[in-house]
């Protein structure tokens, strides 16, 4: 009896279609690494930076969604070589971005405050969010370009008082 059973799980295995694989085409990656290709400087400075945010009251930001102290940075590309026309800044997903909001988290003992990303026009920035990549690029003009961004508090609660602190790690795309 077992090798009748056994028998007949050969034959049927036997009997069914054969997987057939086929090379259907092939993928080239072509790229380039070039060297830094503009020096950067935030705010005046280097390419690492702060940006120091108003004092406010806490009373200003005593709703979620309330918003106060926008304060302007900008991020200036001197001296570019290569052969980019445009560049844009991209701010990264990190441990201080707060995936469902894009905003950055604050480490300081202010409590229900982040702080929200705006892009020259005051429309807000979703750090780590790829549509991002979408905002318009910068011409390069003889080798240099200035991106204009903002900053400020955004309540997520209703406010307490005490310091703010968070950071957000930028990249440049070269265009």
């Amino acid at each position: 009896m077992n090798q009748k059973i056994a028998f007949a799980m050969i034959s049927a295995a036997l009997a069914l279609p054969m997987a057939a694989h086929a090379s259907d085409g092939t993928i080239t990656f072509n790229g380039a690494i070039e060297a830094q290709t503009c020096t950067i400087s935030v705010n005046g400075g280097n390419q690492d930076a702060t940006v120091q945010l108003p004092t406010v009251a806490a009373s200003t930001l005593s709703t979620k969604g309330n918003t106060a102290g926008a304060t302007n940075f900008t991020i200036a590309l001197s001296d570019c070589a290569g052969k980019a026309t445009q560049v844009r800044s991209f701010f990264e997903a990190g441990p201080n971005v707060d995936a469902a909001s894009g905003n950055l988290r604050n480490n300081g003992a202010a409590g229900n405050v982040q702080v929200q990303l705006l892009n020259s026009d005051g429309v807000v920035l979703q750090a780590g969010n790829e549509s991002q990549r979408s905002n318009a690029a910068s011409a390069l003009t003889d080798g240099a370009a200035t991106l204009v961004y903002g900053a400020q508090y955004y309540a997520t609660g209703q406010a307490t008082a005490g310091d703010v602190q968070t950071s957000v790690t930028y990249s440049i795309d070269y265009l």
